[in-house]
């Protein structure tokens, strides 16, 4: 198949290069990727943007929007591909590798395409000005509008949702007339190079210059991205990864526009249910996919210590808690549907944090390492649960991977009171509250609005906190420390261009 060619191999962007590079890009599932990829450096790839943002920058908005919707169409036609490629590279299992990185990122891309363009034809071109002047001749001025674009835009992926999360910042500042610098985590490289690839193919297709799209890729020891965002030339960094470079590029990167998603603690507000069963079949699910490798993946879940009101009765703490650890363990207790769930886990640092989340609490439940027939030699754990007291300082970070608290608190107040702050001091993404009564709902609602976070109620069904949908959802408020821009609304696209206004008498 298509993905297997790749394997062992040099992968050829036809972009100026010295040769490859041997990267620390490799499989949670165990099999070996052997890729190299193109060897080039911070100026080459500058100066090659630097020549294609001029004819890049002149080409209609229409025609840019055009050229974006072919690229997309060819991913589009290469799902199965890319499917594999994020699977193998990130630890998704195969169905949300190809959804997420597949359609949904694509999804999220024409979103943004369609919002640039909006902004972009948002004033009327050209526009005859009049000002009338009593009995003397009015003043007419003839106006029009140029767009130009902001500078050289830099993506910096994630090793995560390389698509999901990459493809949104990439097509704004294309859609806008920037040239786009690729420059993938150095743990989660293939999937963002088989996308640079196939644009380059479109744009020299279409008799323009293919360095509109470029790709750069480094390794842990010899990183580029601040070499690479601190050139003058750059006027957009896209950022999703980890809060301390996320907030390094927020701090110093003053001469460009800055969108970043960082990390967050997420939480599920337990107060009262018609039926338990159907909350945990949810939040067994919600909290477990993935492995928890996801920003959107609720860690904490509070519950009052006097327990909960279900269907008009008082189910204690414990009883509560401890149905939820078995709630996990029946979904994962099979091991074929645990892989399926779960996925591989994608860094080392990971299992860390599983084994050091285990000395914090009571352990509710182990994490244990989950077997898989077709990849024998692939990373798979089960979550840990670990009962905490609301006094605990182990829940108020991000413990990012397959860790879950449960978390004693005082009251459903109280429970509302510690959501917010672990938001406002670490971000936050999603919440997910369940309850039957009006005023409580009204005051998470109140809460989730003061610490910048979107919330959802009482999911029981198929749809999942983690999912948020394009042209319906918005993915990060800005509003907290988990990120400074949101997929996608306006501010997404708007400071990727700037608008030059000419005046003429006639």
């Amino acid at each position: 198949m298509a993905f297997s060619v790749l394997l062992g191999k040099e992968f050829e962007t036809d972009q100026a290069h010295e040769g490859f590079i041997e990267v620390a890009e490799s499989s949670p599932f165990g099999i070996d990727l052997g890729i190299t990829y193109p060897a080039t450096d911070v100026d080459t790839v500058m100066e090659a943007a630097i020549a294609a943002k001029g004819t890049w920058g002149k080409v209609s908005v229409d025609d840019r929007a055009e050229v974006c919707l072919e690229i997309l169409d060819r991913l589009a036609a290469n799902n199965f591909e890319m499917a594999h490629t994020v699977m193998h590279t990130t630890g998704q299992s195969f169905l949300m590798a190809f959804q997420a990185g597949g359609p949904h990122a694509l999804d999220r891309a024409l979103e943004a395409v369609a919002y640039a363009f909006t902004e972009q034809n948002r004033l009327p071109d050209p526009l005859m000005w009049e000002k009338p002047q009593g009995s003397r001749d009015p003043l007419v001025i003839e106006k029009r509008w140029i767009i130009r674009p902001r500078g050289v835009a830099v993506l910096i992926g994630v090793s995560t949702f390389p698509t999901w999360n990459g493809y949104p910042g990439i097509f704004a500042s294309l859609a806008a007339g920037n040239p786009v610098i690729v420059k993938p985590h150095p743990g989660t490289i293939l999937p963002l190079a088989l996308f640079v690839r196939l644009a380059r193919g479109v744009l020299t297709e279409h008799g323009l210059d293919a360095n509109i799209v470029q790709l750069l890729v480094d390794t842990p020891g010899a990183p580029v991205a601040k070499d690479l965002v601190m050139r003058p030339e750059v006027g957009i960094v896209d950022y999703t990864g980890g809060s301390a470079f996320g907030s390094w590029l927020e701090e110093n990167v003053t001469h460009a526009e800055v969108y970043t998603e960082k990390a967050g603690v997420n939480s599920v507000i337990l107060d009262s249910a018609d039926d338990l069963g159907p909350v945990f079949r949810n939040l067994s699910v919600s909290m477990t996919m993935y492995s928890g490798q996801m920003c959107t993946t609720p860690q904490n879940l509070f519950i009052p210590e006097s327990g909960i009101t279900v269907g008009g009765v008082n189910v204690p703490y414990d009883e509560v808690a401890e149905g939820f650890a078995r709630a996990v363990g029946g979904l994962l207790g099979d091991d074929a549907r645990a892989g399926a769930i779960l996925g591989a886990i994608k860094g080392t640092d990971t299992l860390d944090r599983i084994a050091q989340a285990t000395t914090l609490g009571n352990v509710l439940l182990e994490s244990r390492e989950v077997p898989s027939a077709d990849f024998p030699d692939a990373t798979i754990r089960t979550p840990a649960i670990i009962d905490v007291d609301a006094s605990s300082d182990a829940f108020g970070s991000e413990m990012f991977g397959p860790v879950i608290f449960v978390v004693r608190t005082e009251s459903t107040e109280d429970s509302i009171a510690l959501a917010r702050t672990a938001a406002q001091m670490s971000g936050a993404i999603t919440w997910l509250a369940y309850t039957t009564d009006d005023d409580v709902q009204e005051a998470v609602i109140e809460a989730a609005v003061d610490a910048g976070v979107s919330v959802a109620f009482n999911l029981i069904g198929g749809l999942y906190v983690n999912q948020s949908a394009a042209y319906s959802d918005f993915h990060v408020t800005g509003g907290n420390a988990a990120g400074n821009a949101s997929l996608t609304d306006p501010a997404f696209v708007a400071r990727r261009f700037v608008t030059i206004g000419v005046r003429i008498e006639p």
